[in-house]
């Protein structure tokens, strides 16, 4: 038997959304590894949701960023990436306390590494976003976007996190050595659905930083960003 009470309370209180199914809000929190772990009882995980709700997510913050920034598209691009990613998705999530309400299997608790369930709360994020498309429309998924994620934007900016760290690197180590970075996978562990990748930075075969991530991107990414912190600090 499903516990509706804690999710029609959150939805009212942080959400700030009054659901008509709150069923859609549960199944938003619903890991896949939930469903396989209780076949009889949960019968719909929440990577529909997840997908739908990357592309109202996508959409809100193309809109935000066309509407208040008169940039070139290159600039918007990135700035869209920068809201959009893992980490601040994933954030957000943290921040409006989606962690106690996630629906994972025993062994996704126990297994889970913290960028690993980094990435399960960003996929929560878009999920919350379509069942409150599903269930209250457009309006209601973009004020929520609008309240926990969208109002960070300043503080990137301010930050200068939006720059992208693999351009940045490359383009320090091409103008002071006139070379350019290598990335290689140095190695990979765990399960398909929780692998971990670690890469290594080159450059003329110095190895520079490593990285990891549940993505060669990311873990390049990583890579990048350490290579550049020591870059920037000799």
């Amino acid at each position: 038997m499903i516990q509706t009470q804690p999710y029609a309370d959150f939805a009212k209180n942080t959400l700030q959304v009054q659901f008509n199914d709150i069923h859609l809000l549960i199944t938003a929190f619903t890991h896949r590894s939930y469903v396989n772990e209780h076949k009889k009882t949960a019968k719909e995980h929440n990577e529909r949701l997840e997908f739908l709700g990357d592309a109202v997510l996508e959409l809100v913050t193309t809109k935000f960023l066309y509407d208040k920034y008169d940039n070139p598209e290159g600039t918007l691009t990135n700035w869209r990436s920068a809201l959009v990613r893992t980490e601040s998705i994933g954030e957000a999530a943290q921040k409006q306390q989606f962690e106690p309400l996630l629906r994972l299997s025993r062994g996704e608790k126990k297994a889970s590494s913290d960028r690993a369930r980094l990435q399960i709360l960003a996929n929560s994020y878009e999920a919350v976003i379509g069942a409150i498309y599903i269930d209250q429309g457009y309006e209601a998924a973009k004020q929520f976007i609008e309240r926990t994620l969208l109002s960070t934007f300043d503080e990137i900016l301010r930050s200068g996190s939006w720059q992208d760290p693999k351009s940045q690197y490359q383009e320090a180590v091409q103008s002071h050595e006139n070379q350019t970075p290598a990335y290689k996978v140095l190695s990979e562990e765990g399960p398909d659905h929780d692998k971990t990748f670690t890469v290594g930075v080159f450059v003329g075969g110095d190895l520079r930083a490593k990285g990891t991530g549940p993505s060669k991107q990311s873990a390049q990414v990583e890579g990048a960003q350490k290579a550049l912190k020591k870059y920037n600090n000799n």
